[in-house]
């Protein structure tokens, strides 16, 4: 579960392709200092605060548009 130890942080949100898992993930992390630095393998991680509010605004089928 969620939790402010676990690596992706308060909650997580997993980002699917056509039906496939991408293993992309918009997550929290527990180092809130290290938001902004090249520290994952392609996820946006937020404070956790961020992710938790975001969880609660949208929906399993919101698309995601990464720019």
């Amino acid at each position: 579960p969620g939790g402010l130890t676990n690596p992706l942080g308060a909650r997580a949100l997993y980002i699917y392709q056509d039906g496939k898992d991408t293993g992309y993930r918009i997550h929290g992390s527990p180092e809130w200092w290290s938001i902004g630095q090249a520290m994952s393998s392609g996820c946006v991680r937020l404070i956790n605060q961020d992710i938790i509010d975001l969880y609660s605004r949208v929906s399993k089928k919101n698309p995601v548009v990464v720019v």
